[in-house]
């Protein structure tokens, strides 16, 4: 018979305002599989830290998306966002769902030309197009969305050798009653910036004009933004239409949907306040269907969601290092799972769960990684019962951006596994070794000896 863990009697602090006056619920249900496949079982087969994605939760998200914005309006085109996510398996996922690609970078539009997107179904984004990475894309088709008047003009530079026309349209950022306004990017709807750059594509005769492209911001809770955009869009359509008899093919609305995820310093958690995509179709639909394009040339309405459609998809394994007690007296759990794997801890409070049955016994704990920095934190405060080394936890709704802005700092990054829709785990990317490290540096001639 195992002897019963000992727990010590305490007097507990109840506090008020996190999340809300309610308090914060603090017993719930371990995480002990995933789709159908033991925690456990992925940790001795496959190492911890262990990242996994299940690909159902992918396929019922996605459906769930086009579900909402399909029955709203006529021609919907889902494409995935790589930067989210450029894991090969987890962008083909998405496609065979039927997403296109948007890229951001020459780097993630050569990974999607490999995966085997057509490339007249990839919309090429961002402020860094190389001019090869700009030759490539006209020369295939791909449709290329201009972020400043210099990537305009050295396009009008190719079109004079190529003889391929350039399918383009522009990224529009304007104010949309929300902070802060992402005007980095694009050109300026209020200032009139994009309707000049509209007029020297529309006069320059070399280029086609086919769509217009805005992307708000990240993480919008307000679904009224996109309709202020969409509205916008379809105003400069209107506009196009008017002067130039041209029919805009497209409109895209970019990504920004926000995941369940609870941001730091929220007074609710993201699971209350998050937005449906019906919410967010609303809004869209009815800004496009309403504005003053004719009926007969809507555009079709490109999304380019991401962490929405991946967040609830990932999950991070990792397992308890050791216990200590602060000064304060506070509990402090370290584990093997550190900022430089979960970046987004920087500003979510993720949800961490046991990954096996525990006491209700709970209480305040810091739980920290374990790298040698002060700000390896993954979360500053959370409830949580007892746990040994060697016990495992679970943290949920990490599938956008942690395998994308991931770093290799200190400890290597591990194996990535996916759990298919016939609960069959299998390697996605395979872990790292000092090996694969160390095969691209270079050491010197007079540094490979020395003595000590």
């Amino acid at each position: 018979m195992e002897k019963k863990r000992f727990e010590r009697p305490i007097i507990k602090k109840l506090q008020t305002g996190m999340p809300n006056k309610f308090g914060m619920k603090t017993e719930y249900d371990p995480i002990t599989e995933i789709d159908g496949v033991p925690v456990k079982e992925l940790i001795a087969k496959y190492g911890s830290p262990l990242y996994v994605i299940s690909e159902k939760t992918i396929r019922e998200t996605c459906r769930e998306a086009n579900r909402a914005f399909s029955t709203r309006y006529p021609k919907v085109q889902f494409a995935w966002s790589y930067k989210t996510n450029y894991m090969n398996a987890v962008c083909n996922v998405f496609h065979s769902e039927g997403s296109w690609a948007e890229v951001v970078s020459g780097f993630e539009y050569d990974k999607a030309i490999a995966n085997g997107v057509p490339a007249s179904k990839i919309l090429f984004n961002g402020p860094d197009k190389s001019e090869k990475d700009l030759e490539k894309a006209i020369k295939h088709g791909s449709y290329i969305h201009i972020d400043h008047f210099d990537e305009l003009y050295t396009i009008i530079g190719l079109t004079a050798k190529m003889k391929e026309r350039p399918k383009v349209a522009i990224r529009v950022n304007m104010d949309c009653g929300i902070y802060p306004m992402w005007s980095r990017f694009g050109f300026n709807y209020e200032n009139g910036e994009a309707w000049e750059a509209i007029n020297r594509i529309m006069l320059s005769k070399k280029i086609d004009l086919v769509g217009l492209h805005s992307h708000i911001g990240t993480y919008i809770l307000a679904p009224y933004a996109y309709g202020t955009a969409a509205t916008k869009l379809a105003d400069l359509a209107a506009a196009i239409d008017k002067k130039y008899n041209h029919h805009i093919k497209y409109i895209d609305l970019g990504g920004g949907f926000a995941s369940k995820n609870t941001l730091k310093g929220a007074y609710l958690p993201g699971s209350d306040t998050c937005p449906t995509f019906d919410q967010y179709a609303d809004a869209i639909s009815s800004a496009l269907i309403n504005s003053q394009i004719n009926h007969e040339h809507l555009p079709v309405l490109i999304l380019e969601t991401g962490r929405a459609l991946i967040d609830d998809a990932g999950f991070l394994l990792g397992t308890v290092l050791a216990n200590k007690r602060l000064p304060e007296g506070k509990l402090a759990t370290i584990i093997d799972i550190g900022v430089n794997l979960l970046f987004t801890s920087f500003w979510y409070d993720h949800k961490i769960t046991p990954a096996q049955q525990f006491s209700h016994h709970t209480e305040d704990a810091i739980i920290y990684g374990p790298l040698c920095m002060n700000i390896d934190i993954i979360r500053e405060n959370v409830q949580l019962p007892p746990m040994k080394k060697g016990d495992n936890i679970i943290i949920s709704r990490i599938g956008a951006y942690n395998m994308t802005q991931w770093m290799q700092f200190i400890t290597l990054r591990p194996n990535i596994v996916m759990v298919d829709t016939k609960g069959k785990a299998h390697v996605i990317r395979g872990n790292e070794t000092a090996i694969s490290i160390n095969e691209n540096e270079k050491v010197p001639e007079h540094l490979t000896k020395f003595e000590l």
